[in-house]
Order: structure tokens, then C-alpha cells, then sequence
């Protein structure tokens, strides 16, 4: 699964560091980066991610103080500092991994493997031979069948489902990142933080946007790469004139 990050440090470098491991590994996508542990309360219950690379020692608000504040966010720690005598209290913050700088990309990868077995352990998961799954939408039970969804728009604390079989959205309040987990891979494909896509119902792609309807769906950057190499695989070539 692809993971939603986001990164918190009061140094710039150490800050373009990170943002460019995360760009170049195809499984994270960068949503936002905070100069400080008291704007990324904020922003991070606005905007919630996977995966939070933080730093220890800031103004205001440490890392370790942060870690307290955000327990009832489902979001994984990674700790990222210069001082390897905070790994004690990191762990103890229940961190997921404690990276020491400058961060080495091999220590960065492994961390980002570490967290997606630890979202896999966490996540549900749907039997191989289901074609489909039930939903909460307004205090009913409804069951959405895979070859039904058109694409899944994610938003602050609910998903919609725009199925084939009905005008209106599926509505429920679960995360993107549970229902990509029990999605099947085969099927279906992040190309948005906000947006899971039906690859068998897309029809027309314009300016790099997916076209369903009247409604235009964005391909992320930190996207751009897997759907554009799925899309080239199954685009006929033209023959080329031969003399």
C-alpha cells in the first residue's frame, strides 16, 4: 500500500532531505511539511496521514511532547534526530522507528517498509475470493460490489463511493487507507491522496486528468509515475509507415 506522509522539522535542509527521499520512493506521497511540532496539531487533524517524519529538538513544542498529543490519531512516528540519546524516550513514544541524522535513504526506506507491514498487520482484509464489501452508510450495511465502483473520493473524516449502480455516492466513515487495503491491487489504483480509482471503468484520460462524467480526477506527482506506466502498457501503438 502507498502511505501518506508528512514531515516536521525546524531545519530547512533537513527538511529538503526528507522531501526528496519521499518524492523518489514510488510507495509515499508527501502531503504536507510543518517548521514546527504546534502547526502540525493542527494541520494533521485537518489533513491526517500515515506516516510523520519528526524531528526531537524544536522550539515551542519537542518531538517527544508532540508524540503525546496525537495519540488518538492512527498516524505512525518516525523520530528523526542528531542526538542518538533520545532513541530511549523515542520508543517509549511509541515511535515506529528512530532515524539518526543526516537520515541515510537505505534507514528512510526501511523505515517506509517497516510502516506499510505495520499497516498491513492493522488494516482489514477482504478474503481472496470476495467480489466485494459491506459499508456503514446511514446506519445501514451496504454492499458494494468491486466491479460496481467507478472511483472513491477520500475527504476529511469520510469516503465516498461513486458506484455504476446509483447516482449518489456511497457514503461512510471509514479512512482511504482502509478501504485501499481491501481493495485488490489488480482492480484499483491510488493515483490521489484523495482519490482510488475502478482502472476497468476508466475511459478517458485528458491533460493528465481522468475523466468520469463531468467530474475530472487529478493524478497526484507522487502518482503520476505507476498509473502513467500501467496506462502506457495497455495503450495500443500505431504501426509506423515502412517503405
Amino acid at each position: 500500500m502507498n502511505l501518506t506522509c508528512a514531515i516536521i522539522d525546524d531545519e530547512p535542509l533537513a527538511v529538503k532531505l526528507l522531501e526528496n527521499y519521499v518524492q523518489r520512493t514510488p510507495q509515499t506521497e508527501l502531503v504536507a511539511t510543518y517548521s514546527g511540532a504546534v502547526q502540525a496539531v493542527s494541520g494533521l487533524e485537518e489533513h491526517p496521514v500515515d506516516l510523520i517524519f519528526c524531528d526531537i529538538e524544536m522550539p515551542e513544542l519537542s518531538g517527544l511532547q508532540f508524540a503525546q498529543m496525537i495519540t488518538d490519531m492512527r498516524s505512525r512516528i518516525v523520530f528523526t534526530t542528531a542526538y542518538s540519546h533520545y532513541a530511549l524516550q523515542g520508543w517509549k513514544a511509541d515511535a515506529l522507528d528512530y532515524l539518526l541524522k543526516p537520515v541515510d535513504y537505505q534507514d528512510f526506506l526501511s523505515a517506509v517498509q517497516k510502516a506499510q507491514r505495520w499497516f498491513a498487520r492493522e488494516l482489514p482484509k477482504l478474503p481472496d475470493t470476495a467480489d466485494g464489501f459491506f459499508v456503514k452508510s446511514d446506519y445501514k450495511l451496504v454492499r458494494v460490489r468491486f466491479a460496481d465502483v467507478l472511483y472513491i473520493e477520500g475527504l476529511k473524516d469520510y469516503i465516498k463511493i461513486y458506484v455504476t449502480t446509483d447516482l449518489r455516492p456511497i457514503i461512510s466513515l471509514i479512512s482511504m487507507r482502509a478501504v485501499e487495503a481491501a481493495l485488490p491491487a489488480d482492480q484499483f489504483m491510488r493515483i490521489h491522496r484523495s482519490y482510488i480509482v475502478n482502472v476497468n471503468h476508466i475511459g478517458v484520460i485528458e491533460r493528465g486528468q481522468i475523466v468520469f462524467g463531468d467530474k475530472l480526477i487529478p493524478v497526484s506527482d507522487s502518482y503520476r509515475e505507476r498509473f502513467m506506466a500501467y496506462i502506457a502498457d495497455h495503450t495500443l501503438q500505431a504501426r509506423t509507415a515502412t517503405s
